[in-house]
């Protein structure tokens, strides 16, 4: 194909090839040759202009298919619009000349045609050019049609379109003729021809005035002859023309030229709108000319112009926009529900006209009303609508006021009212719906009165009206749920008044029951007691239907109708009403068949209606029950249900002799209660009716193939029993389209209905079916079927095979004996249920029978195979497969295929041929390849011959449908054949005429498979793969060209494979423009797949498909006919647009998912667009009034400009990207702002640092970061927070939430120690104000409290009066909960004000943790400045306020808290305590609703708790107010645990056991939560229980219960190790060890505790008996489980091991101590660690002296492994923090109490030395390691053993030697840094006071530092650190000096005073020195003055000895005489730092 890429085509390749390769070669050298045209210089095409014309003219006669021709005459046009046009007329004379030829052989027909379509495309590129031929071409052309056949008049028209596109207003001399030829073409019998007029008269339209001003009429009329018997394509298309022509007649300016020659006059509306309702209601018959069938009454319009007309109305509409419609909405209105009023009761003249009509006039007011509208127009659209009910209802009035009763119900008036009616509620209640709580100011609106004029129609004499006002009122309070309980209350009190009227009886059992099914649908639910009521009322009518014969039946209904819309609300409301309900069912049917057949002796016609219509109401409310209390169906239950079942089951067999006896009024009722019986059955499980399946199963079949049903409804039936994939193949009508909801009747033929509320009053509660669609169950004779079909394949799969043998033989025999029509129904009825049948048996494994049963069905199925009906043939394809797959034998199967080949070989119906090649292709489906490549070659081979059979288009297409599905199933298998299928595609794609679009879209899904088989193979680089490859491309880009938009969706799909297999190979660019282009079509399946395959292209490479589309519009050429701006919003704003606009769920989804992804990939590096577009959406309806008032506000607090005027600039009037997007849409834009908040982030840090951004931006404009767009975030939360909409005040709200939470830290650069937020406090309150207004939803409230709290916590605001106005909020709602759950509002369940509550402690239990922890963070650095105490308590509050402010309501706040506590205990105890929960429910929840409620304290128990704990621990325990007595204190708790028994009891209660009960409430929460955390348990949770935990332990009083319970200890410990198990995260682990070490801690206050008391009480006793206290006692053992030091351990050693998995003895391979290379550990890894080693280091104290032996020595083994572990060298000898904390554990533990008890003194003598060897051995090289320790660290240690423990342990000879040793060996070390560590050593183990240990140090060392120090003196210091460690050794030979005897003293100054001299400098040198050598001279000096005195005898002798350093002395003297006055003062200080610095090394470790 490479060859293929030149300007010239390669004629030596080309003529190489064969047939098929010479039509692709040539077809990929006309792609390649279109792109290259458009890029190469006008002087090189110039140059070879003749040559290609040449070539391209030369291809017309070589007959090229529809797409090469297409192509060859674009490339044409293309070339002469480049290059030169002199020869171009050349090119047309020859056109014409092919056109003229009178060769009509079919092969010269393709020659024609490209020469025809060649004409088009010259005419169109160059236009005007050519203006001097065109007359002579259209003759040419028109004189051509006359004789073509349909290809070339579909050609010819669309080349006409061309043409006239080309020359536009210069074609006027033939627009008549060619309006003449469209004409015919129009009503032509080939759809696509009528879809090619069409378009040609839509481009006519443009410049042919008289089309849409004298011509109208007949331009309409034409239309409505085209709808007749049109197809889906010709509706869009011609809808398209008549609607436009249409919208133009009205807005038209003639030009005034034209005016003075034909006195034209304006169209009116009223006119055009006649015209179209003309053509509604008389269909194409004329106006004036009604056939005599119109006059006699029998004809009524054909359903496809109706549906066709319906479509031009909204084309019309649309056309001319929603500002035009809301403008002229009035007249609008009236006339399209004129449509099916009384002036036409020809439209409405029997129910099925009628239904139609109306479903046509919905789907007007739908796409009208709901798509072009804005929200404030919607708003003003429902008030018209409700003024028309007004009308309407008043003429009802007049009539029904008449006082005549016989004319008042004869009346027409009546029932002719009622369809608009109908049609006007049905809207009202849409409009509401899709506006939710936007609608909110319309039911406000008094003037308007919706509620009431719905209301006042509920009892309209029609059952219709009735039912539409039911489901308007269902639709109203799913919009608005604080509707819904004022509704139900309104509904139930008037069916309660008005219980004699039957009309009020059935119209407000309606209303009830709709909106019971609304409850479903509003998450805050209903209030309890409402089930109850209803319940009542519901028995109340079953009692007294029989009292009154006028209302039994309506009595009845309303009564069952209740009772199964009661059980929508699911079991927690049903559980209470079972018995009753069980009862009620029980006693509707007769006990036993002996009632039954008495009943049938007596009673009349009537009493059998109303008994028909009570046990069928019975049996729908079971149904309803079964499908929505599953939870409730026990075994218990279902028995109770089961025993009226057979009695219902003898009634259905003996109805037919009923009907015999009581005739005809009983047809419905029976047919009713035959289906609701059946549609039970389905739901029960078969083995409940085991007794009746016989019967039941004769019935069925008599039902299937009963003699009186006429309709052959097929449409319903099959097609859940055929594949959803086969089904493409048949009607379009069958795929989804936005016109679904009108084309559903087209579908189901004209004598039948589509399906309407009135036909099952029952759906009204019923889940709906599709987004807000009224539910449209089908007529009973229609739906009992349905529902026998279904029901007949559980029965058949469950009776003997004796039974089915039988029924299945009768059911043959039953299609056998009928005849014509009849045999059709009969047989679509019975294969539909051995489809169903065979389905169920597949789906439950079951078995088919006996050969006889396989014989059976074959030749049932078989019979339907050859049916003419497609639809059953498709069904019967399906079972055909199924039947094989139940069989599962490999012979059966082989047979069945077998049958299928020789019929396919030997039929040559088409019937046959598509019904049996489909039989193939499920064969396959089912059972993959049928197992052997033989069978595979054969089928392959018979369909490929089927395939190419151009005769009929209807074969072509199953057979390649049945291919895909061969190609799908075989996999693997099918590589062989992958070469040969994909050239017939390609050749076939090249070939088809574009007339049969369906074989295009078949041969689509071919190579979609054949894509799919390929799969990742199609990377390869094997020529064979590029070759397999560049055809696969080449398929998908014919198919892209061609104009149907099906095969376009197929295209779409097939690159979107390819892109995910070869994604290098498919050229993006393309493929986007493709895909923007078709963002718009009107076709849905098409948009489906264009967004399909965008989201999968946005997951890899978002950005370059976001640019492309962008291009793409930039250079957008005339194709691009976006609705969706792209040019100016990009493609995100594009695809927004379209999610604003689209109503399909799965499309809305993938827009969603789409944006996502491209938000996810993108939003950081176009930050500011993003946030553009969001704000756009956000603020094109935002109402603005509010925004503003908080804009002046800002302003005058001297706010920046900048961020003002943004707020304002709305005034200017630049006009929006996006107008009036809905609600839906700014919820989701609110969304995606919080997401562009997470992705920043992940992102650069400079998102949440202003000065770091500011910085950036400032270096590259092109910067960009979140930080700097915070008052747009800020403003989008508040328009968002402040809106109508609930569902978009939410988003806002938690929008607010993030932003607060994000930037509440961020400092002001401007004005240090402020925030950045803090500029917006008025914004964010007054975002918040409207959430706790009293009408607000609770969950509204909820989120704001959650604001309230995070905004207050956060600290952005620091002055307590700005405070308090969110506070103020706070304090509002804390007061309206505080009745508990009585106070709260009854418009929504229970649970709501629960969680209403709970929100509103949480918020105050999180203000009040924070207050708390920063009144302790002020509280720390206060106490150490002042002194008096009296300060510290006035500053401590003075310094924050927030606690002030929750102060004064904690005594409230306290006891909610505590109540809603104890609500939590309870609701979590497991459900066998289920009895003793208060029978009424706790202080915040009722009983009946605690499922639900639990929920909502999971989200908040964990702050309160904290919270409370924190308030206990405040009080310390202890009852804080007297007036607040312990009485109060536990008034709320009343009904539970705290107080049980009598409620004297609670005024009993001392203080302690008040106490007690608090603690173990808060400690057995924390337990019962901790120790089985959920799977969803929150961090937030965890840590709160936990810091709950320390805040109890902080005080005296718990410790003292943990410390004195040891197993309460040890549970708790066993706990927390499973948290830290458990739970990964560092901060957790943290709190946990905390909680931990205040365990350890009470525990030693314990121990201590009871040894003060033991010797109190003993102090006269011996000292020897004492008991021993702490763990061990005695005998030093520990149990584990009963030992709290052993629990510890564990918990210790867990953390240990995990940080540092070398301390694991067995890890490591040795029990001893292994030197390993040591580590740093993270900064969370260290703080767990220290943390550990802290706890480690208090146990012994917790300990007897005997339990401390046992535990002391893994104590040491730990701590000194931490040490080893981690001792690495840092640079400036720093010591990493787990050092510091083991030196500092070892400190604590050596110098335990217990190593001096005299019970344990030598054993821990020796366990100590052995760690001090372990310490030494650490150092010794094993090898070679050991220079990688800090030797700094472990001389310390060594240092900490010296000085701490008792003198025994060291002094043993063999350590001491080696420690000195060690000491020594540092002393060489070079490192000064350890030189000076080492000196400080050494002074602190020189001055210990015992002789003992220091002495032998001294002995050893100090020679060893003179000597060095005397080094340093010959040398002189040169930098800082030398001169360090020199004073670091004076101050050593100084303490020495102050240590040693007088008769030694004398010797050691000799020895210093040399040194200290040796550094003084003279007058000469002072000058020039260095300056360390100054700071040594004044170091020498200052010690030198210091010794003389203190020493003066010794220092006069040395002085005396030696003259020089006398001299030396003197002159320095002398020479800093000056300064050494100003030295001297300052001397004192200087000192100082020496001795600190030593001070502090030992509080650091020693």
């Amino acid at each position: 194909m490479e060859l293929a890429h030149s300007l010239l085509l390669n004629e030596e390749a080309y003529n190489q090839l064969g047939e098929v390769q010479r039509a692709e070669f040539i077809f990929d050298w006309l792609r390649y040759l279109e792109k290259l045209l458009l890029a190469t210089s006008r002087s090189d095409v110039r140059e070879k202009q003749k040559t290609l014309v040449e070539q391209l003219l030369s291809l017309l006669n070589s007959s090229p298919g529809p797409p090469t021709r297409k192509l060859l005459a674009k490339n044409l046009g293309i070339l002469y619009s480049i290059g030169d046009t002199f020869s171009v007329y050349e090119t047309i004379d020859k056109c014409n000349d092919l056109i003229r030829s009178k060769d009509d052989s079919p092969s010269y027909l393709p020659t024609k045609l490209a020469a025809v379509v060649c004409l088009g495309s010259l005419y169109k590129k160059l236009g005007r050019i050519l203006v001097n031929t065109f007359t002579d071409t259209v003759g040419n052309i028109l004189k051509a049609m006359k004789s073509a056949e349909s290809q070339g008049r579909y050609e010819i028209m669309l080349s006409l379109q061309n043409i006239l596109n080309g020359l536009g207003a210069a074609a006027i001399p033939c627009h008549r003729d060619v309006y003449k030829a469209a004409k015919s073409c129009l009503t032509d019998r080939s759809m696509a021809v009528r879809c090619a007029a069409a378009k040609c008269l839509l481009e006519l339209q443009k410049e042919a005035i008289f089309m849409w001003s004298t011509d109208l009429d007949s331009v309409a009329t034409l239309c409505f002859k085209s709808f007749e018997g049109s197809n889906y394509d010709v509706r869009i298309s011609v809808s398209k023309l008549l609607g436009t022509v249409l919208a133009k007649a009205i807005i038209s300016k003639h030009p005034g030229a034209a005016a003075s020659r034909q006195s034209m006059r304006r169209v009116s509306l009223e006119e055009v709108l006649e015209l179209l309702g003309t053509g509604f209601l008389r269909g194409s018959s004329g106006f004036l000319r009604a056939s005599g069938d119109m006059l006699k009454g029998t004809s009524s319009v054909s359903r496809d112009v109706r549906v066709g007309v319906t479509q031009a109305y909204v084309v019309f509409v649309s056309t001319l926009g929603g500002t035009w419609l809301e403008k002229n909405f009035a007249a609008f209105l009236s006339h399209i529900l004129s449509l099916v009023s009384q002036s036409h009761p020809k439209a409405t003249q029997t129910q099925t006209d009628a239904v139609c009509g109306r479903r046509c006039v919905s789907f007007i007011l739908r796409a009208t009303i709901g798509g072009l509208l804005g929200e404030k127009a919607q708003i003003a659209a429902a008030k018209d609508i409700c003024q028309a009910i007004w009308k309407l209802k008043k003429v009802m009035d007049a009539v029904m006021s008449d006082s005549n009763v016989e004319t008042r119900l004869g009346s027409t008036d009546v029932t002719a009212s009622q369809h608009m009616l109908v049609c006007a509620l049905q809207e009202l209640g849409n409009l509401t719906y899709s506006l939710g709580t936007t609608a909110a100011p319309l039911l406000q609106d008094s003037s308007s009165g919706i509620l009431d004029s719905v209301i006042s129609v509920i009892v309209h004499p029609s059952i219709s009206v009735r039912l539409a006002a039911a489901w308007c009122l269902h639709c109203i309070a799913v919009a608005l749920p604080s509707y819904l309980t004022p509704l139900l209350d309104r509904c139930l009190e008037r069916l309660t008044v008005l219980k004699s009227s039957p009309e009020a009886v059935t119209g407000f059992s309606f209303a009830v029951a709709a909106l019971l099914g609304a409850v479903k649908h509003c998450p805050l639910g209903i209030p309890h007691g409402k089930g109850k009521i209803i319940m009542t009322l519901a028995e109340d009518l079953l009692c007294s239907a029989a009292q009154n014969s006028r209302l039994s039946a309506q009595r009845t209904q309303a009564g069952w109708l209740l009772i199964a819309a009661l059980m929508t609300l699911g079991p927690a409301v049903v559980s209470h009403h079972l018995a009753r309900v069980l009862l009620l069912w029980k006693c509707v049917f007769p006990v036993s068949p002996k009632d039954l057949e008495t009943e049938k002796s007596r009673g009349d016609s009537f009493t059998w209606q109303v008994t028909l219509e009570g046990r069928a109401g019975a049996l729908c409310a079971v149904k309803s029950f079964v499908s929505h209390c599953g939870d409730l169906l026990t075994g218990e239950v279902i028995q109770r249900l089961l025993p009226p079942l057979p009695c219902a089951v003898d009634l259905l067999t003996q109805l037919s002799s009923v009907l015999k006896a009581y005739g005809s009024p009983l047809k419905t009722p029976s047919l009713v209660y035959r289906q609701r019986l059946y549609e039970l059955l389905i739901l029960l499980p078969p083995e409940t009716y085991e007794g009746n399946l016989c019967a039941i199963l004769k019935e069925l079949a008599a039902d299937l193939t009963a003699s009186d049903t006429q309709v052959a409804a097929s449409a319903f039936l099959l097609p859940p029993l055929c594949h959803r994939d086969d089904l493409v193949i048949l009607s379009p009508l069958l795929q989804e389209t936005d016109h679904r909801f009108i084309e559903e009747q087209l579908l189901l033929g004209n004598g039948i209905a589509c399906g309407s509320l009135e036909y099952d009053p029952y759906a009204i509660y019923e889940k709906d079916v599709l987004g807000d669609s009224v539910p449209k169950p089908l007529p009973p004779v229609l739906s009992v079927i349905s529902s026998a079909v279904k029901l007949f394949g559980v029965v058949c799969a469950h009776v003997g095979e004796a039974q089915r043998l039988l029924i299945l033989e009768q059911l043959l025999d039953s299609i056998k004996h009928t005849k014509g029509a009849r045999q059709q129904v009969v047989q679509l009825h019975v294969v539909s249920s051995l489809s169903s049948f065979l389905k169920y048996l597949a789906g439950s494994k079951g078995n088919l029978g006996p050969e006889e049963m396989r014989r059976l069905a074959v030749a049932l199925v078989m019979g339907a195979l050859e049916s003419p009906n497609p639809l059953l043939r498709c069904a019967a394809a399906e079972a055909w497969a199924r039947l094989a797959q139940v069989v599962d034998d490999g012979a059966f199967t082989a047979a069945l295929a077998q049958v299928s080949f020789d019929k396919l070989k030997s039929a040559r119906d088409v019937v046959t041929r598509t019904g049996y090649s489909l039989a193939l292709g499920s064969l396959h489906r089912y059972l993959g390849g049928i197992s052997s490549s033989q069978h595979l070659n054969s089928c392959v081979g018979i369909l490929y011959t089927l395939s190419q059979d151009s005769t009929s288009p209807d074969v072509q297409t199953w057979a390649l449908h049945s291919l895909s599905l061969v190609i799908d199933s075989a996999g693997p298998l099918y590589h062989m054949h992958v070469e040969p299928t994909l050239s017939l595609i390609i050749m076939l794609l090249l070939n088809v005429p574009p007339t049969h679009a369906e074989v295009q879209q078949s041969l689509g899904r071919c190579l979609n498979a054949l894509i799919t088989t390929l799969g990742p193979e199609l990377q390869g680089n094997s020529t064979s793969i590029s070759t397999l490859r560049t055809s696969c491309l080449l398929g998908c880009a014919v198919m892209q060209d061609n104009p149907d938009c099906l095969v376009q969706a197929q295209a779409i799909s097939c690159l979107q494979q390819l892109h995910m297999f070869a994604p290098r190979h498919v050229n993006l660019s393309s493929l986007v423009s493709c895909l923007c282009v078709n963002l718009c079509s009107p076709y849905l399946l098409l948009r489906r797949a264009v967004l399909a395959c965008l989201r999968q292209l946005v997951q890899r490479e978002a950005a370059e498909v976001s640019e492309h589309a962008v291009m793409l519009a930039k250079d957008s050429r005339e194709e691009l006919t976006l609705d969706a701006n792209i040019r100016e919003v990009g493609l995100e704003g594009a695809l927004l647009t379209l999610l604003d606009k689209e109503t399909d769920q799965k499309l809305c989804n993938d827009i969603k998912e789409t944006l996502n992804h491209m938000l996810t990939s993108m939003a950081v590096d176009k930050l500011s667009f993003w946030l553009k577009l969001c704000k756009d959406v956000l603020a094109a309806s935002a109402d603005f009034t509010t925004v503003t008032c908080v804009d002046t506000m800002q302003e005058e607090e001297g706010d920046k400009g900048d961020d003002a005027s943004v707020l304002t600039t709305r005034n200017d009037d630049k006009s929006y990207p996006f107008t009036n997007p809905r609600w839906a849409t700014r919820v989701f834009a609110a969304e995606c702002v919080c997401r562009i908040i997470n992705q920043c982030e992940n992102a650069h840090s400079a998102h949440f640092d202003i000065a770091l951004a500011q910085e950036m931006k400032k270096r590259d404009s092109r910067n960009d970061f979140l930080v700097l767009h915070l008052a747009d975030l800020i403003r989008m939360a508040f328009m968002a927070a402040t809106d109508h909409s609930d569902q978009l005040r939410l988003s806002g709200l938690e929008t607010l939430l993030v932003v607060i939470r994000r930037f509440a830290a961020i400092p002001e650069p401007e004005f240090p120690g402020h925030v950045i937020l803090e500029q917006y406090q008025a914004n964010v309150g007054a975002a918040l104000r409207p959430a706790f207004a009293s009408e607000t939803p609770p969950d509204v409230t909820a989120k704001a409290c959650q604001v309230c709290s995070a905004w207050i916590a956060s600290g952005v605001v620091s002055d307590l009066n700005d405070l308090r106005r969110v506070h103020q909020l706070l304090v509002s709602s804390l007061t309206k909960i505080q009745a508990g759950k009585e106070a709260l509002s009854h418009l929504y369940n229970e649970s709501a004000s629960t969680m209403e509550i709970l929100a509103v402690l949480k918020a105050w239990a999180e203000v009040y943790i924070i207050a708390v922890e920063r009144h302790k963070s002020h509280r720390q650095p206060l106490k150490t400045t002042t002194c008096s105490e009296e300060s510290v308590r006035n500053g401590s509050y003075s310094s924050d306020g927030l606690l002030d402010l929750v102060h004064t309501d904690l005594g409230t706040l306290s006891r909610l808290w505590l109540a809603a506590l104890q609500d939590f205990a309870l609701l979590t105890l497991p459900s066998e305590f289920a009895s003793q929960l208060p029978v009424e429910g706790g202080a915040f929840y009722t009983a009946e609703t605690s499922e639900n409620a639990k929920l909502h304290y999971y989200n908040s128990w964990a702050l309160i708790l904290h919270a409370t704990a924190l308030w206990l621990t405040s009080t310390g325990f202890v009852v804080a107010d007297p007036d607040e007595g312990v009485s109060h204190l536990s008034r709320p708790v009343t009904p539970t645990s705290m107080c049980q028994g009598s409620s004297s009891g609670a005024t009993v209660k001392s203080p302690e056991d008040v106490c007690t009960d608090r603690f173990h409430l808060i400690l057995g929460i924390s337990v019962e939560f901790l120790c089985s955390l959920r799977s969803d348990a929150t961090m937030e949770s965890i840590t709160a229980c936990l810091h709950a935990l320390q805040a109890l332990l902080d005080v005296p009083w718990p410790r003292s219960k943990i410390g004195s319970d040891q197993d309460l200890g040890i549970e708790l410990l066993n706990v927390l190790h499973r948290v830290i198990l458990t739970r990964e995260s560092p901060s957790i682990q943290l709190a946990s060890l905390e909680v931990v070490r205040q365990i350890i801690c009470a525990a030693q206050e314990h121990v201590k505790e009871k040894r003060r008391s033991a010797e109190v009480d003993d102090g006269a006793a011996e000292k020897e008996t004492l008991p021993e206290f702490g763990e061990g006692k005695d005998t030093g053992g520990l149990v584990p489980g009963k030992s709290l030091v052993f629990a510890t351990l564990e918990l210790c050693v867990c953390i240990l091991v995990r940080q540092l998995p070398e301390l694991n003895p067995k890890l490591t391979g040795s029990p001893g101590v292994k030197a390993t290379k040591p580590q740093v550990l993270s900064e969370d890894g260290s703080r767990l660690v220290s943390a550990a080693l802290v706890i480690l280091s208090e146990l012994p104290a917790v300990c007897s002296p005997e339990g401390s032996i046992s535990i002391l020595p893994t104590i040491l083994y730990l701590t000194i492994g931490v040490l080893r572990e981690t001792a690495v060298k840092l640079p400036g000898g720093q010591v990493s923090s787990t050092v510091a904390a083991s030196l500092q554990a070892l400190k604590g533990i050596v110098s335990s109490p217990m190593a001096r008890a005299e019970k344990s003194h030598t054993a821990w003598t020796d366990l100590l030395r052995s760690a001090l060897t372990t310490v030494l051995d650490c150092w010794d090289p094993v090898d070679g390691t050991h220079q990688e320790l800090d030797e700094i660290s472990l001389l310390t240690a060594i240092t900490v053993f010296i000085l701490s423990t008792s003198p025994e342990v060291t002094t043993i000879p063999c350590l001491q030697k080696r420690c000195i040793e060690k000491f020594k060996a540092t002393l060489e070390i070079k490192d000064p840094v350890v030189q000076i560590k080492t000196y400080q050593l050494l002074l602190s183990i020189f001055q210990y006071p015992n002789p003992a240990v220091s002495y032998p140090y001294i002995y050893s060392l100090v020679s060893s530092i003179v000597e060095k120090l005397q080094e340093i003196d010959q040398r002189k210091p040169e930098d800082t650190t030398e001169l360090q460690i020199f004073q670091e050794g004076i101050k050593v030979l100084e303490a020495l000096v102050a240590i040693a005897e007088e008769q030694h003293r004398s010797q050691l100054v000799a020895c210093l005073l040399p040194i200290l001299i040796s550094f003084l400098l003279d007058d000469n040198t002072l000058g020039s020195a260095t300056s360390i050598m100054k700071s040594l001279h004044d170091f020498a000096l200052q010690h030198l003055m210091q010794i003389g005195p203190q020493y003066s005898s010794v220092f006069k002798n040395v002085m005396a000895s030696s003259p020089a350093l006398k001299a030396r002395l003197e002159a320095a003297i002398k020479g800093n005489q000056e300064s050494v006055k100003v030295k001297i003062p300052t001397s004192k200080h200087t000192k100082n730092p020496g001795k600190n610095a030593s001070i502090q090394l030992k509080t650091n470790f020693l």
